[in-house]
């Protein structure tokens, strides 16, 4: 499939699928739409201690990068598995702006590394932030409670119908501890039905620029 990188309201970059007119960020703003909902309506939640967080959706980096970001700042350490099923390449990477946008020179190095080291092993990015990448399709998860937090980051149900599904959520459901959170963009009737149907227990949060709503759904 088609992929352009283009400039997001907020001036950050993303990537644009022209045969299904869908962004893997907000066009509103990548950086500000990805702080909204995985860091202060997801991250910001924990403040001390060991969580492992598994993100839906790996895309261009940009959540794990500003989850290392954010955890450089706190005593957390990270355990963070990301899941893609179609990786970016290494020139659609080096044209994405997110360290300048976020003023990070310190980080580009690391940016870098997150995207050229191996998949499907344990790679440790910094002191307190260990990255998997599993490139494999969503509906292969078969994890058990084994994460804290869910950064769910899918294509929009628009375009992939099939992950936004009971199917999907009872995976995400199965695959958090106790109490663990999934944060998500996404707010419609029928993704916060299929999320309480199996078993979460779900909030509308004021969504990012460009939503009005986003959703957050904890595991009792």
């Amino acid at each position: 499939m088609k992929r352009k990188i283009v400039t997001t309201a907020d001036g950050s970059k993303t990537i644009y699928l022209e045969d299904w007119d869908e962004h893997y960020h907000s066009k509103h703003g990548a950086v500000q739409e990805a702080y909204h909902v995985f860091i202060k309506n997801g991250l910001s939640l924990f403040d001390s201690g060991s969580i492992s967080i598994l993100e839906m959706g790996f895309g261009t980096g940009l959540n794990a990068l500003i989850t290392l970001m954010e955890v450089e700042r706190t005593d957390l350490n990270i355990r963070y598995t990301g899941v893609e099923a179609y990786p970016i390449s290494s020139k659609e990477c080096g044209q994405l702006n997110y360290i300048a946008e976020l003023k990070a020179k310190e980080f580009q190095s690391v940016f870098k590394k997150m995207h050229e080291c191996p998949w499907e092993g344990d790679y440790r990015i910094s002191n307190n932030f260990v990255l998997h990448k599993k490139q494999m399709n969503f509906l292969d998860i078969d994890a058990k409670a084994l994460f804290d937090l869910v950064y769910f980051d899918a294509f929009g149900a628009r375009v992939q119908p099939e992950l936004w599904t009971e199917t999907i959520f009872e995976k995400m459901f199965q695959a958090l501890k106790k109490d663990g959170i999934l944060v998500t963009y996404a707010a419609k009737g029928s993704v916060r039905r299929a999320m309480q149907s199996v078993g979460f227990i779900v909030e509308r949060l004021p969504g990012p620029p460009g939503k009005r709503e986003m959703l957050r759904a904890r595991k009792p």
